[in-house]
């Protein structure tokens, strides 16, 4: 069984709920997620990002402006729509429920 493929699965789940939770603190760049998702050790790279941030605009959860840029082109920046935001919080709920389950389980697998 190949673990770096488990991995990949693993945060291919939680990226679109790490997204919508960077999104909802602030209007954002593409380069902005990127940037947080690294510092916590998420790595994420663009082939993965753009795809996703298109699909969440395609489902109506995100939306995005363009904004003149004073070092080049205009960014294009996201924003959480308000659909967005109740997805992104019955998501959080969901995966705070998952995220306890496993504990549980694999706590007491441990000791067995």
């Amino acid at each position: 069984m190949n673990i770096d493929n488990s991995q990949a699965q693993m945060k291919k789940g939680i990226l679109e709920l790490c997204i919508l939770a960077i999104a909802a603190h602030k209007d954002v760049y593409a380069s902005d997620i990127l940037r947080e998702m690294k510092e916590r050790k998420l790595i994420i790279v663009e082939g993965t990002l753009y795809p996703l941030l298109t699909r969440l605009k395609n489902e109506g959860l995100l939306s995005y402006r363009w904004e003149e840029s004073q070092s080049g082109p205009p960014r294009k920046y996201y924003v959480i729509t308000e659909t967005g935001k109740l997805y992104q919080k019955s998501m959080l709920f969901a995966w705070k429920n998952m995220k306890k389950s496993v504990d549980e389980i694999t706590q007491n697998t441990q000791s067995l």
